[in-house]
């Protein structure tokens, strides 16, 4: 299965937006900046979140993008749906029932194996991500990373936060 790009893009993002206080927002062209992005490609993915309630928007030129709700409360499931859409990766088309000398679809009464192990697949990495919570992503990170990194992201937030904390 392969996701698109902006699913790590959104992750990231929001992730950075985990320690942001009060109202305090972080503007999309700053953010595609430091991920070394488009703005207007990041932004799709940001406006993504905002229609699914992750991320909150405040417009104008002191605005940004902050959680909508606790970093507990956002799964990457959440994420990845809100950029990618509900569909599953694997869509059934039914195709053994075409070609030359195709059968009549009374003969296909069960559903195909193929699809029921798919969509079983599905099940399994869809209930993988829903056990993984922006919060914990965030803890990891600063358990486990270099200093270094952490200080560049710690810096990043501080010069382009904007609003009150």
């Amino acid at each position: 299965m392969k996701l698109g790009d902006g699913v790590e893009a959104a992750v990231h993002c929001a992730a950075m937006m985990v320690g942001l206080e009060g109202t305090a927002v972080l503007p999309a062209q700053a953010l595609a900046e430091y991920h070394g992005l488009k703005p207007s490609y990041l932004v799709k993915h940001l406006q993504a979140m905002v229609g699914a309630g992750i991320l909150a928007s405040v417009p104008g030129p002191a605005g940004g993008y902050r959680l909508a709700r606790p970093a507990d409360a956002v799964t990457l499931l959440d994420i990845v749906l809100a950029v990618e859409g509900a569909e599953p990766a694997f869509r059934c088309g039914e195709i053994r029932q075409r070609g030359p000398g195709a059968l009549p679809a009374e003969c296909f009464r069960q559903a195909c194996g193929i699809n029921r192990a798919m969509l079983k697949a599905e099940r399994a990495y869809r209930a993988a991500l829903a056990e993984v919570t922006l919060a914990e992503i965030v803890t990891g990170f600063l358990a486990e990373s270099d200093q270094r990194s952490i200080a560049r992201g710690a810096a990043f937030v501080a010069a382009n936060r904007r609003g009150a904390a």
